[in-house]
């Protein structure tokens, strides 16, 4: 099944990247590798979805939010690689930073909401390398922010 299935029954689709908040491109790629700038977590209607793991987001919302993110960040690759993601040979890296408290260690599992997707999208070519961060805040009071490293045909 392609990539473009594979969304398809998932009931996924995939929208336009957003425009930059600041100084930086959403994505650039030196050869074969694109590099995704971060991307935070958004609800349905598009606003921020804000909030911090372990204080008022559970681990479970925080995976959900992880899993709407990485739509995002195959929308973004999509309008990167032309709109072609059968270019896609490898998810390379993963990082997330998840918003939290000090005492909130399941950053992993929040991350998993991404990487599970990704696996599900890619196929063997989803799985990645990953790092899953605590951290004090994230921009606009985001529960979650994940960028990604990409190696394309």
């Amino acid at each position: 099944m392609s990539v473009t299935e594979k969304l398809q029954a998932l009931n996924i689709t995939l929208a336009a990247p957003a425009t930059p908040a600041a100084a930086y491109v959403m994505y650039v790629q030196t050869g074969n590798l694109i590099f995704l700038s971060g991307h935070i977590a958004k609800n349905a209607d598009g606003s921020v979805n804000v909030g911090q793991l372990g204080k008022n987001k559970t681990t479970d919302e925080g995976k959900a939010a992880a899993r709407a993110i990485a739509i995002d960040l195959m929308g973004t690759l999509q309008q990167a690689v032309g709109g072609d993601l059968a270019r896609v040979t490898r998810i390379v890296k993963v990082m997330s930073l998840v918003n939290s408290t000090p005492d909130f260690t399941e950053q992993h599992l929040v991350t998993n909401g991404a990487s599970e997707l990704l696996g599900e999208v890619f196929g063997a070519a989803g799985k990645h390398a990953r790092s899953a961060f605590g951290v004090a805040q994230i921009p606009l009071g985001a529960c979650v922010e994940i960028e990604m490293i990409v190696e394309v045909a």
